[in-house]
């Protein structure tokens, strides 16, 4: 059993509480919240099964069900469940830790045809779970089916890390952007956002 998250390890209720706020109060401001479901949703077919890993307060996955997908997200933080709850009707939440969910034991045995793990998510995973969590999004996936990653190159996870884990859960790199719109990776780059493909 891996241990918990560091989102659950580094940090607490009002972390989570201050988090929400924060994001409720840039979209009272009409903030752009939806530039990674946009990118998502032009890879897709419409009414796209789609797994929001590490869904938060629901910004994402609220942005792809108003597009017409079916969404499940999945969130280790209760708090962060329940206002994506209350702010986003919609989209199923599930409260499930990544390196360990069975969603099909949860009722979600359909498989889906793409995930997004937004929000710096990868970033707060355990220590040495990336592999785990990429194979368990691997497993519940269909064949074929992308995966968009985005996190800062800042935060305790570095993309040689990432790319081997990437190998280790079976998933295939196919693109690799420095922002969620689709500027040119380069070394220097702060923030990568990569395409995986399920084989």
């Amino acid at each position: 059993m891996p241990s918990p998250p560091r989102w659950i390890t580094d940090h607490d209720a009002a972390h989570s509480a201050w988090y929400i706020e924060r994001f409720r109060t840039l979209a009272a401001r009409g903030a752009d919240l939806e530039g990674e479901a946009r990118l998502l949703d032009t890879i897709i077919p419409r009414h796209s099964r789609i797994l929001d890993a590490g869904c938060g307060p629901g910004r994402v996955a609220a942005a792809l069900f108003a597009r017409g997908h079916r969404v499940v997200g999945v969130d280790v933080d209760p708090l962060l469940l329940t206002a994506a709850t209350e702010d986003h009707p919609g989209p199923v939440w599930v409260n499930a830790d990544l390196a360990t969910m069975d969603l099909a034991s949860l009722g979600e045995g359909e498989l889906f045809d793409a995930a997004i793990v937004a929000g710096n998510v990868m970033t707060y995973l355990a220590v040495n779970t990336g592999a785990r969590v990429l194979h368990n999004l691997n497993i519940h996936l269909k064949g074929d089916a992308p995966i968009a990653v985005g996190f800062g190159l800042d935060r305790g996870y570095d993309l040689a890390t990432f790319d081997h884990d990437i190998q280790e859960a079976g998933l295939i790199l196919e693109h690799r952007f420095a922002t969620w719109d689709l500027r040119p990776w380069s070394p220097a780059a702060t923030f990568a956002v990569s395409i995986l493909r399920t084989p």
